[in-house]
């Protein structure tokens, strides 16, 4: 009688062991629940790239029918801005691949330190995309009733447009320029969408990284958001010379 509440913690413990906090009740094994999230990751990508590929296909298309509206529209785009988010997004995935090593390690606050530089980055991304877009705005190049052809009917009440020499398009080719800008605002704002998504996981995990929750052995969640980040910047490599960089000289 005395041996058996000893027996009974040891049973305990080798339930705990058997069956560990993070490891959901419909999985056998640990290794089981982490494939399956793995593969639902993955086809979660795969869903992402046919959705950004019909953008891209319908962007290619479009630019191939109404070139010299798209050119003269591209010009209106910051280089240097367009330049300064790669950098800053590009820098986001190496600190997020660092933040996947740490929890990998065990680093508690390695990871929460890599965490808070991805979201500190996300964020300039999204301030810098926030300056462009209040350009577009001031220049009346959102698509609907305010858009304006002025700057590719009449380049030289232009800056830009004269910096880059452009010619003065016919009225019907001008109209297509509201074309280039509604891709613009479709593409880069679903990624904006995303983005917005991603810093939000971020705060979430910010806050269970310093409770230890992601440097225990479990390191799931965080890889796989690391594979959506990483997969966020891959499609912003695409976007950037897509509307900012083809073309840009002629």
């Amino acid at each position: 009688m005395s041996d058996s509440p000893v027996m009974t913690q040891g049973a305990l413990e080798a339930a705990e062991h058997a069956h560990p906090p993070y490891q959901r009740h419909h999985f056998e094994t640990v290794d089981q629940q982490a494939d399956a999230t793995n593969f639902a990751m993955w086809v979660f990508l795969l869903t992402e790239v046919m959705f950004f590929g019909g953008l891209f296909t319908a962007y290619l298309i479009l630019r191939n029918w109404y070139y010299p509206a798209f050119v003269a529209a591209s010009h209106q785009l910051s280089i240097f801005w367009g330049t300064t988010n790669t950098g800053v997004l590009i820098t986001s995935s190496f600190t997020m691949a660092m933040g996947v090593w740490c929890a990998e390690t065990r680093r508690k606050s390695g990871l929460v330190l890599a965490l808070v530089a991805t979201f500190v980055l996300g964020l300039v991304f999204l301030g810098i995309k926030g300056i462009e877009y209040h350009e577009k705005w001031e220049k009346h190049h959102v698509p609907g009733f305010h858009y304006s052809l002025q700057s590719f009917i009449n380049p030289s009440s232009d800056p830009v447009a004269q910096e880059y020499g452009d010619k003065a398009l016919p009225m019907d080719m001008a109209r297509k320029t509201e074309l280039y800008f509604f891709l613009y605002f479709a593409m880069t704002g679903m990624h904006a969408l995303h983005m917005i998504i991603g810093i939000a996981i971020l705060a979430f995990m910010i806050v269970r990284a310093r409770a230890g929750a992601y440097t225990s052995g479990h390191v799931t969640f965080v890889e796989n958001f690391g594979l959506y980040w990483h997969f966020v910047d891959i499609i912003w490599i695409f976007l950037f010379p897509l509307l900012y960089l083809i073309s840009r000289h002629q």
